[in-house]
């Protein structure tokens, strides 16, 4: 991968499928650019710098982590 140069975007993608992708993409709402078809999460996130650009992976990558933790403990739970 070339060094980006200073001034230039950087531009990352990830793409996850999950069977409840729904609920991650509620978890990142108003963190990042997003899509959600057909159980399949897909973050956009851009910056000018690559320090933001870790910074938002990161704090992104806490949230999706926190509410896939959040669902395993809640599955298979009934309304008791």
């Amino acid at each position: 991968m070339p060094v980006p140069k200073r001034n230039e975007p950087i531009l990352l993608r990830l793409s996850v499928g999950h069977s409840q992708a729904e609920a991650l993409s509620a978890a990142i709402v108003t963190e990042a650019e997003h899509t959600n078809e057909n159980g399949h999460l897909s973050i956009f996130l851009e910056s000018y710098s690559f320090n933001d650009l870790r910074a938002r992976w990161n704090t992104i990558m806490r949230g999706l982590i926190a509410s896939e933790q959040s669902l395993r403990a809640t599955r298979g739970r009934g309304s008791d």
